[in-house]
C-alpha cells in the first residue's frame, strides 16, 4: 500500500514498482487517516509511508496502522533532510521496519534507477519475511526433533555457557532473503574463542536501529562492557549522526561517528559514517579508525565486510562480532575471516530478525559460535566480555 499526499508520486511509484512482477500495489492513500480506512478493505504485507501529509501525518499514523495490521512491515519514505531523518529514526523506534530517502523531485524518482531498485529490494525482503512468518504460524506440523547438540554447539567453556536449546534457531529452512551463496550450506557452529575479547564489532541493516537500541539497553542493564564497540549500520549521512546520538542517550557512553585518526578507547562506541566505510588499523601501539571512500561492497557503503576484515587482522582471537537483522549477505564473508582468525561470531536468529538476510547468510557460512534470539545476545556478550 502506498501512502503519500502527492497523487503524482503515487502514480510514479505505482508505474515503476508494477514493472516488478513479484510486487503488487493493492491500495493507495493520500494521508494517514485514509490509509487506516483502507485497512478495512485491504491486507497489505508492506506499507510505504510518507512523513509529511495533511489530515494525519506518517508519524501519527504509524502506531495506528501497526495496531490495525500488526503483521505489516512499514517503510518510511521521505526526502533526505535532518528533520526527516530524525522523524524516520523515531518512526523506527515506534515500529517501522525500514526507511528510504526519496529524490527531491518527481523527475528524480523516474530518473534514478538505483532508488527504485533499492525500494523494490526492501519491499521484496520485508514481504518475504511477512509471508514466511505467516507460513510458520500456519504450519501445524509437530516441531522436528532437534539435531544433535554436539553438531551445532561448541564444547562448554565454563559453567555460564548458554542453554544449548537457545543457541540455534531450529527452523532449518533457508529463507529467500539469504544470499544464494550461503543458503544451501548447513548451519554448523564453531568453538568460541577462549580469549576475552578486546573489541565488539556489530553489523546491521534493515531493522538494525531497533535491534541496536534493544541490545545496548540489555548491555547497560547487565553493567555494560569495557571494550570499545564499532558499528556499521547501513544508513545514509545524517541518519548515522542521529543514530550515534540516540545510542549515546541509551548507554550514557561516549558515542560518535567514527572519524579519520580516531583512537579506539575502552567503553567508547564508534558508528560508521553514512557514505563511507569504517576500517581499523594499527598505528604504533594504538588502534585507529580509517575512513574510506572505496567502492561499495555488497551494494553498500558503509559495508560490514571491510570493517570485519580489518577487525580480524588486528584482533584475531580477541575479536567478538555480532551480525544483526538485515537484508542481503553483507557481513557473512567478513564473519568467516574473523572466525578463521580465531574470533567469536554471533548471529541474530530468524524469529527475532526483521529480515533474516545478513544474519542468515552468516549462520549458513559456518562462521558462528551461536545463533541467538535478540534478547539472548546481550547476556552472551556480557558473559564473554567479562570472562
Amino acid at each position: 500500500m502506498l501512502v503519500d499526499d502527492s497523487v503524482v508520486i503515487r502514480s510514479i511509484f505505482t508505474r515503476l514498482l508494477s514493472e516488478s512482477p513479484d510486487i503488487k500495489i493493492i491500495a493507495s492513500a493520500g494521508n494517514g487517516q485514509a490509509a487506516l480506512d483502507a485497512l478495512d478493505r485491504y491486507e497489505p504485507d508492506v506499507i510505504l509511508l510518507d512523513i509529511e501529509m495533511p489530515v494525519m501525518d506518517g508519524l501519527t499514523a504509524l502506531p495506528l496502522l501497526l495496531k490495525k495490521r500488526p503483521e505489516a512491515k512499514v517503510i518510511m519514505v521521505s526526502t533526505l533532510s535532518m528533520k526527516n531523518a530524525e522523524i524516520s529514526l523515531r518512526a523506527m523506534q515506534s515500529g517501522a521496519s525500514d526507511y528510504i530517502p526519496k529524490p527531491t523531485s518527481t523527475a528524480g524518482i523516474s530518473a534514478d534507477p538505483c532508488f527504485i531498485e533499492d525500494l523494490a529490494g526492501k519491499i521484496r525482503a520485508l514481504g518475504d519475511s511477512v509471508r514466511r512468518r505467516r507460513q510458520r504460524l500456519a504450519d501445524t506440523r509437530p516441531e522436528p526433533r532437534p539435531f544433535s547438540a554436539q553438531k551445532f554447539l561448541a564444547p562448554k567453556t565454563g559453567p555460564e555457557t548458554p542453554d544449548p536449546a537457545k543457541l540455534i534457531n531450529r527452523n532449518r529452512m533457508a529463507p529467500a532473503s539469504v544470499s544464494p551463496a550461503f543458503a544451501s550450506a548447513p548451519v554448523t557452529l564453531r568453538k568460541p574463542s577462549l580469549d576475552r575479547p578486546d573489541i565488539l564489532a556489530i553489523g546491521s541493516s534493515t531493522g538494525g536501529p531497533q535491534a541496536l537500541f534493544r541490545l545496548f539497553e540489555d548491555l547497560k542493564k547487565g553493567g555494560g562492557i569495557r571494550q570499545p564497540v564499532v558499528i556499521t549500520q547501513h544508513m545514509p549521512p545524517m541518519f548515522t549522526t542521529l543514530l550515534s546520538e540516540q545510542i549515546a542517550r541509551i548507554t550514557g557512553l561516549p558515542t560518535r561517528e567514527g572519524a579519520e585518526g580516531d583512537t579506539l578507547e575502552p567503553g567508547h562506541i564508534y558508528v560508521a559514517p553514512g557514505g563511507f566505510h569504517m576500517l581499523l588499523e594499527n598505528r604504533g601501539r594504538q588502534v585507529q579508525i580509517r575512513i574510506s571512500d572505496a567502492p561499495p561492497e555488497n551494494f553498500c557503503r558503509p559495508a560490514v565486510d571491510p570493517m570485519f576484515r580489518s577487525v580480524a587482522k588486528i584482533y584475531g582471537s580477541r575479536a567478538l562480532a555480532v551480525v544483526l537483522t538485515g537484508m542481503g549477505s553483507d557481513g557473512a564473508k567478513g564473519s568467516v575471516t574473523i572466525a578463521d582468525a580465531g574470533g567469536t561470531v554471533i548471529a541474530q536468529d530468524e524469529g527475532t530478525s526483521v529480515v533474516w538476510g545478513m544474519p542468515g547468510a552468516t549462520a549458513h557460512s559456518g562462521a558462528c559460535s551461536a545463533v541467538l534470539p535478540l534478547d539472548d545476545i546481550g547476556p552472551y556478550i556480557l558473559r564473554t566480555a567479562k570472562r
